[in-house]
Formats: structure tokens, C-alpha cells, sequence
């Protein structure tokens, strides 16, 4: 099976959030278990692009309205991924160092899709499926059954997947004239909520459509930011499939970037070194239990409660907890949490930011990650830090009410149900009384460590899936 992944993000290459870690892990599984995958995505001026080599496999000029931009297609040579990498390069719109967050991002995503589409319908091969991934994707099957330079592709069978339906990438109808040619009695399809909505039309036009966790896909039914009539409608076309993790790349027995390595015969020692170290790193004491958080401090994140019940939970227990953050986002919460530092000293610290090894040593050092999140259709974090025995403490919601299950009920993890400063201390105060008790707290840590998130699972259910909307061809 030939399957095409397109996707503004991909680890490596490039990394805002779990998108890339899923487009970067999910293909890998599926080519070795003997697909042909591809990944396609923007070329970003990014330190990956820099370091490696490319070769153009294919040129040409996208018409957007009045603006014709050169572009070509260019494949990473050696595979070094696990699958065939190709970067869509339009220097006037993607040589930046972001990812998203400008003015034209409409009009660079579309760009993309449109550049994307005239290569692989300019290929000798056809493609026996095209995933999507997230509304910066989501127009590419409406063009593909609709407009005429497509014609090509009408057959071809296209699944998107939601990784966050918060963000649908709105734009009005001024900008119609972007899409390639159409005939405009298929103009309604593009419409939602008087405004060209691209995920709207994804879920419209896909032939499937797929949620990165079963209880998302439940939660989207009745909160979907404006397209919960439109997810019931399409119910009958889509399944919720779990996110897996790359035990590969996320192996405390192997992961390069740690202090010490360790597995789940000797983890106690091995998290207690890694401890140790992050503790030095950030004036923290080591024999204190270690709560961290790592994301994006945005509301969608609970970020916003973390200032006040990380000062909370500092003060109830006399200071005898260690608080670590390492994010970024809403430049309030981060002055929030920075505005700590002097009353907490010595048990509170913050990194303001983004750095991948320091996340990696966090997982495997913590003692436990709180995951407040108010929305989290799958999330990736609960899965590495069990898989580095790091008890997670989360609310209740997507994906992570699929994957934790509260220690109470003989699960993995800690758990609560509300998005509160009140639940958030609750669960550091039932964590501490956890701590403890070693053996109850190791008990814990060792079912975690067992559980299994790869993607060898995952990558059949999406298999699963392709085969069915093939067979509908």
C-alpha cells in the first residue's frame, strides 16, 4: 500500500506539538510493516533542513489569486526517518524559522496544499490513500474530488486526522479565488458558519475521518468549537484511534540524553541519578518529591492554574515539594510563574521555553507530571513519562482518560475531574501521601513502566482503516 502523509509538522524536521511526534513515529511503523510511506510537509528554515541532504525531484509555480510562486519538491536522500521525507519549498512564504503564527499563514498553508496536490498528481504512481493531519491540510480533499487539474485524484480514497479540533483555520470568502479552478455549484461545501472553515470541509469531504484518542472523539460530539453538528453528522465515517509513542526514540534504557540510563529492573537507582542531576541544574533538592509540567502554557493546557496552586501546594506542604516548569505560551502565565521564583526558593524553578533534551532528563528525573489540561485530545506527555516510570497526575478528559487510570482503582497514574486549583492541590497532596509509601509508589512507577503505547498497535488500526475506505473505492 502506497500512503501519503501530509502534515504542516514532523519531528524532527520540525516541532510545535504532539502533531509532529505522530508524524513523525506513525509512518516509521507503518513502512516497516511493509507499506510505502511518504510524509510531506512545508520546508521550514529549520536546523534539520540545514544539516541534511536533499535532492529536487520536482518543480513548478503555484497561482494563488494574483501571486504565482515558484516552488519545488525536495526529498531527503538518505531516508534516515524510517520513510521517504520530501519538504515543499516556497522561499517566499516558508524560509522563516516558525512554524505558524504570521500574518499570511493562510495563505502559506494553502500555497502547501496546492503545491503538494500538483506534484502528486503529476506522478506516473498513484497513491492507494492520503492521510491528513490537522486544518492546514484540510482543503486537499475538497480539491481532489472538485477542482478540474485534479481530476486525477477523485478516486483516490483521503482520511483526515484530528489531531486538536480547536483550530480549524477559518478565512472568509474574499479568499476564494486561491483555490484552484472548480465548478462553483460545489461552493456550499467549503461554507461553515458563513465563513471557508478547512477543517469544516476535511470532515466533509474525507472519506474518513479519524480522532488521535476514542474519548476525543466522544467529547467532539458535544464540543467541538462550533462542529458538533457536523462531527455527529459524519459519525457513521469516523473511529477515534489511540496515539502510540516511539519506544525507539523514547527508551529511558537507551535514551542518549539522560544523565544515566535504566530500565524497569533498576529504574529506582536510574531515576534517582537523573533526579540528582535536574535537581543540581535547578536548585532543587533531591530527597523532595519532584512535580514537573511540560507543554504549552495556554488555557487549553491549564496553564492558567498553575501559578496559583504551584504557590498552593508549595505553601501547604511547608515547602517540602519541589516544583519544576519547563513551557511556554501566554506571556501572563509565564510572568506568573517567573514572579514565584523569589518566594519559593530552592523548592521552585521554571524554564521559560522549549528544549528537548531538558524534557527528556525532566521525564525520566520527576517523580511526577501534572497534566491539568481542560482539552487534550490525545496527549503524548502521560505516555513517555510512564514509559520513564514518572507518575502522571491529570484531569480527567481525551486521550487522558483513555490512558490513566487513577492508582486508587489499581491504575497508573493519579486523577481528578475538574480544572480547578482545588483538584490540582488534591491530587499533589495525594501524591506526596503516595511518595511515602515507597512501596506502594514503586508498585506504581512499575506498572507504568509495563504499560505498552507503541505504535506497532497503533499503526494496524490505521491500516485497519485505509483498507476499508479503499475497499468503498
Amino acid at each position: 500500500m502506497e500512503i501519503f502523509h501530509i502534515s504542516a509538522e514532523c519531528y524532527p524536521v520540525a516541532k510545535v506539538g504532539g502533531l509532529a511526534d505522530v508524524v513523525g513515529a506513525l509512518p516509521k511503523y507503518q513502512n516497516n510493516a511493509g507499506d510505502k510511506v511518504r510524509v510531506v510537509m512545508p520546508c521550514y528554515d529549520t536546523k534539520f533542513k540545514k544539516e541534511n541532504d536533499f535532492e529536487c525531484v520536482y518543480w513548478g509555480h503555484v497561482k494563488l489569486g494574483d501571486f504565482n510562486f515558484p516552488f519545488n519538491i525536495l526529498k531527503e536522500k538518505t531516508d534516515k526517518l524510517g520513510f521517504e521525507l520530501y519538504l515543499v519549498e516556497i522561499q517566499e512564504l516558508f524560509d522563516r524559522k516558525d512554524v505558524y503564527g504570521y500574518q499570511d499563514d493562510i495563505e502559506r498553508f494553502l500555497s502547501f496544499q496546492i503545491a503538494t496536490l500538483d506534484w502528486i498528481s503529476g506522478r506516473s504512481e498513484v497513491a492507494d490513500v492520503i492521510n491528513c493531519h490537522d486544518h492546514h491540510t484540510g482543503l486537499i480533499p475538497f480539491m481532489m474530488l472538485y477542482c478540474h487539474k485534479y481530476e486525477k485524484l477523485r478516486n483516490i480514497p483521503s482520511m483526515i486526522t484530528i489531531h486538536n479540533g480547536l483550530y480549524q483555520g477559518q478565512f472568509g470568502f474574499d479568499k476564494l479565488y486561491y483555490l484552484p479552478e472548480f465548478d462553483l455549484a460545489h461552493v456550499n461545501v467549503l461554507e461553515w458558519d458563513n465563513c471557508i472553515n478547512s477543517l469544516a470541509v476535511a470532515i466533509k469531504c474525507a472519506w474518513a475521518v479519524t480522532t488521535v484518542s476514542p474519548n476525543y472523539l466522544n467529547e467532539i460530539n458535544s464540543s467541538a468549537n462550533g462542529l458538533e453538528s457536523l462531527f455527529n453528522l459524519v459519525r457513521y465515517k469516523s473511529r477515534g484511534i489511540l496515539n502510540g509513542i516511539d519506544i525507539e526514540v523514547w527508551d529511558p534504557a537507551k535514551d542518549a540524553m539522560l544523565e544515566k540510563n535504566y530500565s524497569i529492573k533498576n529504574f529506582e537507582k536510574g531515576k534517582q541519578e537523573n533526579k540528582e542531576k535536574l535537581c543540581n541544574l535547578f536548585n532543587l533538592d533531591p530527597t523532595k518529591p519532584l512535580f514537573s509540567f511540560i507543554g504549552r502554557l495556554l488555557e487549553e493546557k491549564g496553564g492558567d492554574l498553575l501559578p496559583h496552586a504551584a504557590a498552593l501546594a508549595l505553601s501547604e506542604n511547608y515547602q517540602q515539594i519541589n516544583i519544576l516548569i519547563l513551557g511556554s505560551g501566554d506571556k501572563v502565565i509565564e510572568n506568573q510563574l517567573n514572579s514565584l521564583l523569589q518566594d519559593y526558593k530552592g523548592n521552585y524553578n521554571t524554564f521559560i521555553g522549549y528544549n528537548e533534551e531538558l524534557a527528556h532528563l525532566i521525564y525520566a528525573g520527576s517523580d511526577f507530571l501534572l497534566m491539568p489540561s481542560r482539552v487534550e485530545p490525545c496527549g503524548l506527555n502521560q505516555m513517555y513519562s510512564l514509559r520513564y516510570g514518572t507518575i502522571p497526575i491529570v484531569r480527567r478528559t481525551g486521550g487522558l482518560r483513555d490512558t490513566v487510570i487513577d492508582f486508587g482503582d489499581d491504575g497508573n497514574g493519579i486523577c481528578h475531574d475538574q480544572a480547578t486549583v482545588g483538584d490540582i492541590c488534591y491530587s499533589i497532596q495525594r501524591a506526596v501521601d503516595l511518595y511515602d509509601d515507597k512501596k506502594h509508589f514503586n508498585k506504581i512507577r512499575k506498572i507504568g513502566m509495563s504499560t505498552d503505547h507503541s505504535w506497532e498497535r497503533v499503526c494496524q488500526e490505521y491500516i485497519e482503516m485505509y483498507k476499508l475506505i479503499i475497499n468503498k473505492k
